[in-house]
């Protein structure tokens, strides 16, 4: 049985009777909206879209994302060929601009109200990030895009997603990942020993140096105790499932 508010379902693999939560962030990394053969696919971003939707509708939870832009472009990439650190990381900001705009069509297409706020101003595309307009979005049902990062070089995108989180007043993060169901002991792609970690402390996960978020997130998450669920996005039902109180994934929490 689980204490109100860490993060885990009531009963331990069944489904909660209503949602879990009222308002949730869910963090998208750029791979995620690249197929084999392109760097954006639309048809993976229209069921991305399709599942966000169901959360909106169905079960009436408030829906915020925060996407990367790695499919695009990598500040790291940049800086490793010699490029001043803090333009290559612009670059990538303007890149979750891309994804969040793909993002938002897709939505929209779906009938779902949806509004791109950005980090960096561009006042033709987006709205500038303002949290309390943010918020009001949310409260009449419109699903809210963060994009640009923090607007900040040398900050991740997991970083504005645990800024965000916190901004808004979410109860927890959906960390999306693709093609590994959670948090390993080691990458299970590069270590097939690797051990499935079930549930773990913010703690636990920045000693271990695991690959959940960056430290800053993670600390950010751990100081107010906001769970994070990292979960395989390949699954369509997995955001449904996590929401409604499903043991999926891993919960990374404060009591771990």
């Amino acid at each position: 049985m689980s204490v109100a508010g860490d993060g885990l379902p009531d009963d331990e693999g069944h489904r909660a009777a209503a949602p879990r939560w009222k308002r949730v962030v869910l963090k998208l990394s750029g791979e995620a909206f690249a197929g084999p053969m392109g760097q954006i696919d639309a048809d993976i971003i229209a069921q991305m879209a399709t599942e966000i939707v169901e959360v909106r509708r169905d079960l009436d939870v408030d829906v915020a994302v925060v996407v990367g832009g790695g499919n695009i472009w990598r500040g790291l990439r940049g800086a490793g060929a010699g490029m001043d650190p803090a333009q290559a990381d612009y670059m990538g900001m303007l890149a979750t601009v891309i994804n969040a705009l793909a993002l938002q069509d897709a939505l929209e297409r779906l009938d779902q109200p949806t509004r791109v706020q950005t980090a960096i101003q561009m006042a033709q595309v987006a709205e500038p990030y303002i949290r309390r307009r943010a918020m009001r979005h949310l409260e009449h049902g419109r699903v809210v895009i963060f994009a640009a990062g923090t607007g900040n070089p040398f900050f991740t995108t997991d970083t504005a997603a645990a800024l965000r989180a916190l901004e808004i007043h979410a109860e927890a993060i959906l960390m999306a990942k693709n093609g590994v169901e959670g948090v390993y002991t080691a990458d299970p792609r590069k270590v097939p020993d690797a051990s499935f970690i079930e549930a773990i402390s913010h703690r636990e996960a920045i000693e271990q140096q695991l690959a959940v978020m960056d430290v800053t997130a993670l600390s950010l998450c751990m100081d107010n105790g906001l769970p994070i669920h990292v979960f395989n996005m390949d699954d369509e039902a997995n955001i449904d499932r996590i929401v409604c109180g499903e043991r999926v994934g891993t919960v990374v929490s404060t009591g771990g």
